[in-house]
Order: structure tokens, then C-alpha cells, then sequence
């Protein structure tokens, strides 16, 4: 994760210097991927109140100032941007970084940034079920129109279309948004909590075949055990020649995340 709240940086609020000195270390070090959080901002019960950068813009900087490590949103929250736009935005992103976007998505889960930009917290899920579909469909090249109670589309298309197909990441743990995420998503994000065990209800399953991938590719065990480090893990099928699920980890170094 790249530095991005206000007491990240050396001094507090880390300049783009400090944030494009961190995406080029990772990526001069060998790391696969660098990940932003997407929050407007945090407010603690006990009254503290800390302040964020915006994740969209900070990742557009940094993808003009790397070449190799993809580039992602852990995640990106849908209620915050329509999503014929986080679409858009996705396809020229990818554009700029020469084919290195992860676009993570979630539905949210702090209710104080809701209450601050006028949105409805309770109906969040709902809410990222027709945008998530609307993103993955426009990205697939679709034109869509789409009649929601969150949002009304006439013949949207993305013009010109993405390069290539654009990853999507989710991040889920309840029954809904793991449905949500079988359904549409190419990767799954567990956050800091484990895998969980993956309910019935919610449908394929990870390790099932299926088009289910992971940017996270490495060995099986997780790599540089830390006490300040946590791990993401998603299961998948590599290949239709195999059954064989493979575990797929990535490091992150903070701790944001929604509720689902």
C-alpha cells in the first residue's frame, strides 16, 4: 500500500515526492503491484479526524511514473463515482499505464464519509450490485442501457473501448457481495481477516474452475513473514487443463477495507 493519509508521509501528509519515491522503490525492489486506498476521509468514535488524498488521481500520477508494476485500487468504493465514469476512468487509466490496471472495487463501509458526501450508507449494497455490473459490463466492451433504482443508463458505451481486458477485484465477505463477486469479479480480495470459508449461498466458489484469476501470483507459502505486514489471499483455478487450486498472496501495509 502507498502512503496516502495524512500521517503517512515524514512529516505528515505525504507529497506526490513521497508517494512516487515509494512506487518506484516497490517497483525497484521487485515487487508485482503497488495499491491505493480509496477513502474521502476517517473519523474515529473518539472524535479524531484524519484526512486522506484522493486515490483516483494519486494512481494516475504514479502509473506516468513507473513501467512495470501493475497498479490498483484496494479498493475503490462504487457509491462515490457513477459508474459509466469509473468505467471510463478505468479504460484511460489502462491507456496511461500500458495495460497495468487492478480495478478493485467495494461497496464501502464507513458510514461518517457517507453521511459527509450525502449518501445513503444503508443502501450500499444494493448500490455497488447494479454498479458493478454496469463497470464489468461497459469494460467487456458492452453498450448498455440499465434501468436501476441507483441508476438509469441510455446507451452507454465506452468510446474508444479499453485495450484489454481490465481486471476487476472485489472486495467481499458476506453472503451478498461474495455472490456479487462470483459473479462479475475476476479476483477476490479476504482484507486482513483470512480466507473465510465460502458459503453456499454465495455460489461458485474460488476454488471452483471458472474464470477466476488473481494478480497475486506467487508461491504457495507467503513470502516475507512480518509482524507489521498482513496478507491477502485468493484462491484460484489456473487452467482448465488443472483443478488444482492455486493460492495467490499479496502484501499490504495498512489496514483500509468495507464493510460487505
Amino acid at each position: 500500500m502507498l502512503p496516502i493519509g495524512d500521517t503517512d508521509g515524514p512529516s505528515g501528509s505525504p507529497t506526490f515526492q513521497d508517494v512516487m519515491a515509494a512506487a518506484r522503490a516497490a517497483e525497484d525492489g521487485g515487487l508485482d503491484s503497488v495499491w491505493l486506498a480509496d477513502h474521502f476521509l476517517y473519523r474515529a468514535q473518539d472524535g479524531r479526524e484524519f484526512g486522506l488524498h484522493e486515490a483516483w488521481t494519486l494512481l494516475s500520477g504514479i502509473a506516468a511514473v513507473t513501467n512495470r508494476v501493475q497498479l490498483g485500487t484496494l479498493v475503490l468504493c462504487t457509491s462515490f463515482r457513477n459508474p459509466v465514469l469509473t468505467a471510463k476512468m478505468a479504460a484511460t487509466l489502462d491507456v496511461v499505464s500500458n495495460g497495468r490496471l487492478v480495478l478493485g472495487l467495494g461497496c464501502g463501509w464507513h458510514e461518517p464519509e457517507y453521511s459527509a458526501m450525502g449518501l445513503p450508507f444503508a443502501e450500499r449494497v444494493s448500490e455497488f450490485a447494479e454498479s458493478i455490473e454496469i463497470i464489468s459490463r461497459l469494460l467487456r466492451g458492452e453498450r448498455l442501457s440499465h434501468a436501476g433504482r441507483h441508476h438509469r443508463l441510455t446507451d452507454a458505451v465506452l468510446a474508444p473501448p479499453p485495450i484489454r481486458h481490465i481486471p476487476i477485484l472485489v472486495a467481499a465477505k458476506k453472503p451478498r457481495m461474495l455472490r456479487l463477486a462470483a459473479q462479475w469479479a475476476d479476483a477476490w480480495n479476504t482484507a486482513w481477516y483470512g480466507r473465510p470459508r465460502w458459503p453456499k449461498s454465495a455460489g461458485r466458489s474460488p476454488r471452483s474452475s471458472g474464470p477466476w484469476a488473481s494478480m497475486f501470483e506467487t508461491p504457495r507459502r507467503p513470502p516475507y513473514p512480518s509482524h507489521r505486514r498482513t496478507l491477502s489471499a485468493a484462491t484460484s483455478t489456473t487452467s482448465s487443463a488443472s483443478s488444482t487450486p492455486t493460492r495467490r498472496w499479496a502484501l499490504t501495509t495498512s489496514s483500509s477495507g468495507s464493510s460487505r
